[in-house]
């Protein structure tokens, strides 16, 4: 009897957060050898990425676009064996078929071993199309062993989705013998089932009672048992998952109902929606005397939404949602929205996208940023004491310990500076723009290069050159804020001197305290300013793993020992591990060429101001 897969026919349904947040990977109908080799983390559909002596088969239901897997677009069906990179995959938009769509679809996966070619159907009919929608040859012997595991999974990676699964059914067949042609044979609604279920006595005629024929039975209610094992467990979950929500709706419209203010935080800390027009008139039309702010991507208005009070109106420029800004607002709503309640964080109150407007709302800082606060020639940074300096950084160092490891999941900010580091009426810090955020799993193994992205003068050295953002970047981009904090010095001034060679420099002679800012006229311990400066420079070191973490940092401001530091600057030689040419990967983030080689929409570095 030749090796045989179950035809299986189910139905999902995936539906996809309100725009602009971004969806889920998507799902995957999975058969492997070893369950315990599935990932708990690191997204790319739940599917192994250690193969191993674990073969696996996988058909994707792709909703998330990543070229470093080949990915053709975010919604394709592909089949995978033995890789997360399919061998073959079709675009469904031109069958007519959006897989965000919410609507139920169904898909048909077929195998038979005389003719070794596999076959997916799927429509969003329950009845079977006439075309497959992809057909390669394939020879799963090869690949299955003699017990496989059935089931699904699924991942959100940096997006969000809800994934049901509303039909599941399995059909065998016996071998067909070479005179039988496949559309004679008629499929029932089973979980196992053969064209004709033969009596005792004409099985024990045909000799079927041998050994190896009562092991291929044995061996077929095995695989029955564990698919209706793994079928119940999926209805289990799909059940809890639908009460869990229903209940999480009926919750907050109960809250809605008994709160009858408009633009306050809801108690479940989900920001509320906002109307365009509402912020149209809080802003009187945009007025450019109400800007506080401005960036490469952004304007920031001083509006006043009633019961609200004082609000900082967030403006994105006008872009497509597939525009790299659009994935900025996207990824920056997402972060926020994720209940970042920290006292240092800069929290977001409301938000707005209609037709080409991003809006995000955030509570007001009456004192601005911290840059402007130290460069400005106002009276503001003459009275930025020694004291109020360093509990700004105490405020910093404590909101980036909660990214990176109090969250739920990890946060690298990658953009840490003093101009996205907001001041209260008492000068108190508060941490905000996550437009360039990363989000992973605390147990994420591996982590894919991006296009280096932040402010020249902030950036640690081996992320330029790798790609690869990790909790040490975001220290280094603290450390230079603590050398500009404590000189008053911009990371790259007008003569092009880069201020952290320039503390080295300093260092190297033992005149660092010559670096504490003339604006502090002497009124500081000077063994509080050297601790501060020499905290600096070790969240600067060249060599990442030389850093402190964001923990050891704040001990170290609060008056904890530093380390002792080498006599000059280290040297330190970082080898690019980008997987790609630069050209590729500008190509690869949609991103033309243009005169200003600094401009951060389009190449995600701005000069600091």
């Amino acid at each position: 009897m030749g090796l045989t897969i179950p035809e299986t026919e189910y139905t999902i349904r995936i539906s996809p957060p309100p725009p602009p947040c971004l969806s889920g990977d998507g799902l995957a109908f999975l058969i492997v050898s070893d369950p315990n080799s599935l990932p708990h983390a690191d997204g790319y559909l739940g599917l192994p990425d250690d193969v191993g002596y674990n073969p696996f088969f996988a058909v994707e239901f792709d909703t998330s676009y990543n070229a470093g897997l080949g990915d053709i677009n975010d919604n394709h069906v592909g089949i995978d064996v033995n890789s997360i990179v399919s061998v073959a995959s079709i675009d469904l938009s031109s069958k007519g078929i959006d897989l965000k769509s919410g609507k139920r679809i169904t898909a048909w996966i077929e195998y038979r071993d005389g003719e070794k070619i596999l076959r997916v159907w799927v429509g969003f009919s329950e009845t079977k199309p006439e075309s497959s929608v992809l057909s390669i040859p394939i020879d799963v012997s090869k690949i299955f062993k003699e017990f496989m595991y059935v089931g699904f999974s699924a991942s959100d990676g940096r997006g969000s989705a809800v994934y049901s699964l509303e039909k599941l059914q399995f059909y065998t067949f016996e071998s067909l013998s070479p005179n039988m042609q496949m559309e004679t044979v008629s499929l029932r609604s089973c979980l196992m089932c053969f064209p004709e279920d033969p009596s005792i006595e004409e099985i024990e005629a045909r000799g079927l009672s041998s050994d190896r024929h009562k092991d291929g039975r044995v061996l077929e209610l095995a695989i029955g048992l564990l698919l209706l094992t793994a079928v119940l467990i999926i209805v289990a979950s799909s059940f809890t998952v639908y009460c869990m929500c229903y209940r999480r709706r009926q919750k907050i419209r109960r809250i809605n109902s008994e709160n009858n203010q408009m633009y306050r935080f809801q108690e479940t800390g989900v920001p509320k929606k906002l109307k365009l027009n509402d912020i149209r008139m809080a802003t009187k039309g945009f007025d450019q005397n109400r800007i506080i702010g401005e960036g490469a991507s952004s304007i920031v208005y001083e509006a006043n939404l009633g019961s609200c009070g004082n609000v900082a109106v967030k403006r994105f420029s006008k872009v497509n949602q597939s525009n790299l800004l659009g994935n900025q607002f996207a990824t920056e709503l997402a972060t926020m929205v994720g209940c970042l309640r920290h006292k240092n964080l800069v929290q977001l109150q409301g938000w707005c996208c209609e037709g080409d407007e991003l809006v995000l709302v955030y509570e007001y800082m009456p004192n601005g940023s911290l840059e402007k606060v130290l460069h400005k020639k106002t009276h503001a940074n003459r009275i930025l004491t020694f004291e109020k300096r360093l509990n700004i950084l105490l405020g910093v160092s404590s909101a980036l310990v909660y990214l990176h490891e109090e969250c739920e999941r990890q946060i690298i900010h990658r953009d840490v500076k003093t101009c996205n580091i907001m001041l209260d009426a008492d000068f108190n810090a508060k941490l905000g723009d996550f437009g360039l955020a990363e989000v992973y799993e605390h147990s994420a193994r591996r982590r894919d290069a991006t296009l280096p992205a932040g402010t020249m003068g902030y950036l640690a050295p081996e992320y330029v050159y790798s790609g690869i953002p990790s909790v040490k970047t975001d220290v280094y981009s603290f450390g230079v804020v603590v050398l500009e904090v404590a000189s008053g010095q911009r990371p790259v001034n007008e003569s092009g001197i880069v201020l952290t060679e320039w503390m080295w420099d300093l260092w190297d002679k033992k005149i660092l305290i010559a670096a504490a800012d003339p604006n502090l006229m002497g009124r500081f311990d000077k063994v509080d300013m050297e601790r501060m400066l020499m905290a600096g420079l070790l969240c600067v070191h060249p060599n990442d793993e030389k850093r402190p973490t964001m923990k050891e940092a704040g001990r170290m401001l609060k008056g904890g020992m530093v380390p002792e530091l080498p006599v000059k600057k280290p040297v330190v030689m970082i080898q690019s591990v980008m997987p790609e040419r630069s050209a590729e990967i500008v190509s690869r983030y949609d991103i033309e060429e243009v005169d200003t080689p600094w401009s951060t929409p389009r190449t995600h570095f701005s000069k600091a101001n």
